[in-house]
């Protein structure tokens, strides 16, 4: 593909509010924002989305730097790419660090369409000239979850996604369905739960949720096929789908009803248009999930969410929702409980140069 040189960018930036799960509370968040530049000038970005710390995956930002550091970048200097998709291939030399390789590989993403002039939406199949957009909400009580639900139903978000654990699910779950009936409300328990609490679970079958998301283990796919059998609330796996063999097995051991998609932890858009296909093809319906990104990412996942079988409203939201200020330009905006696909060329947003200048507090330059 012609590259001159990968530049990494570490950056940081302090949420507007804390967002809590019964795992992590995040207050500040930090990533690398990927930049690779063509021999003709084009820039291509990307970015990892792993957290500081290891509670979401073992990934961390710092494993994520020395796997792109001391392996990944030398590897493209002797291999590189002719398409977006042989940098996944390229990357199978090393096993796991998802979340370093899909930041790399989506960079790659954004300089291809750009060198074609198309949005990269239209580059990897996408439709559409918006997408519908859910939302997360994490408050400290039962009445300000109330009253996040309020308001983000009054900006016309149509999906809303509350976190839950053994402590508050049964009574959160049941007054936002006293306040909100015909809310398509979906529960997230990021492993909470295993297998002996099925009767706990079977008891959220009565308040007819789009999904549960990750109920058990982080890396399970065998039990949740047992708990699948136990429930009529649709199980989406999130945490669990790490590779397309993940998906494959899930779906042929019938662990799941819905799957999350998240690119930054498959590996990249490679592999999560592959899942994406054959979730379609066995009827299995598909959203994208969200990582509580910098806007680089999230531009790469309204491009993923336009592919037809992304019809559930992902956890995409506007760069307002965390940020004061984002590092693209212009910020990703929700309006009507919709994100408008852009149409320039690429991931369709500028870098906001001096913002991004003024979150990092690092960056290296590799020359190929």
């Amino acid at each position: 593909m012609n590259i001159r040189s990968i530049k990494l960018h570490h950056i940081k930036m302090p949420l507007k509010t804390p967002f809590s799960t019964h795992l992590e509370t995040v207050t500040e968040r930090e990533g690398i924002i990927i930049e690779v530049t063509g021999k003709d000038g084009v820039k291509g970005y990307g970015e990892s989305v792993a957290f500081t710390s290891p509670w979401y995956t073992e990934e961390t930002v710092k494993t994520c730097w020395h796997m792109m550091v001391d392996f990944l970048i030398p590897l493209l200097r002797d291999n590189m790419p002719s398409t977006p998709h042989d940098t996944a291939n390229i990357f199978r030399k090393y096993r796991g660090n998802l979340m370093a390789k899909a930041g790399m590989e989506s960079a790659f993403w954004d300089l291809a369409a750009k060198r074609k002039g198309m949005p990269l939406f239209q580059y990897i199949g996408g439709v559409g000239e918006s997408i519908p957009a859910g939302v997360v909400i994490a408050g400290k009580t039962i009445n300000d979850s109330l009253n996040q639900i309020e308001f983000y139903l009054s900006e016309g978000f149509t999906r809303v996604k509350v976190k839950i654990s053994p402590e508050n699910d049964i009574k959160l779950i049941q007054i936002i369905r006293r306040h909100f009936p015909d809310l398509d409300l979906m529960a997230d328990a990021n492993s909470a739960y295993t297998l002996q609490d099925a009767e706990r679970l079977l008891a959220l079958d009565e308040f007819d949720l789009l999904m549960v998301e990750q109920p058990l283990a982080h890396d399970d796919i065998i039990e949740h096929a047992k708990l699948q059998k136990l429930i009529r609330t649709p199980i989406c796996l999130d945490e669990s789908i790490t590779s397309f063999e993940s998906a494959r097995k899930a779906i042929e051991l019938g662990s799941c009803g819905v799957m999350n998609i998240k690119a930054g932890r498959v590996g990249g858009l490679g592999p999560a248009m592959k899942i994406h296909d054959y979730c379609r093809e066995h009827d299995i319906p598909v959203w994208c999930g969200g990582m509580i990104e910098f806007g680089v990412s999230r531009a790469h996942s309204i491009a993923l969410a336009s592919l037809p079988g992304f019809t559930i409203p992902g956890d995409i939201s506007g760069s307002s929702r965390y940020w004061e200020q984002d590092i693209i330009m212009p910020e990703i905006e929700v309006k009507h409980g919709r994100i408008l696909i852009p149409s320039s060329p690429g991931i369709g947003f500028e870098i906001h140069e001096r913002r991004l200048a003024e979150v990092t507090q690092f960056t290296e330059e590799y020359f190929m």
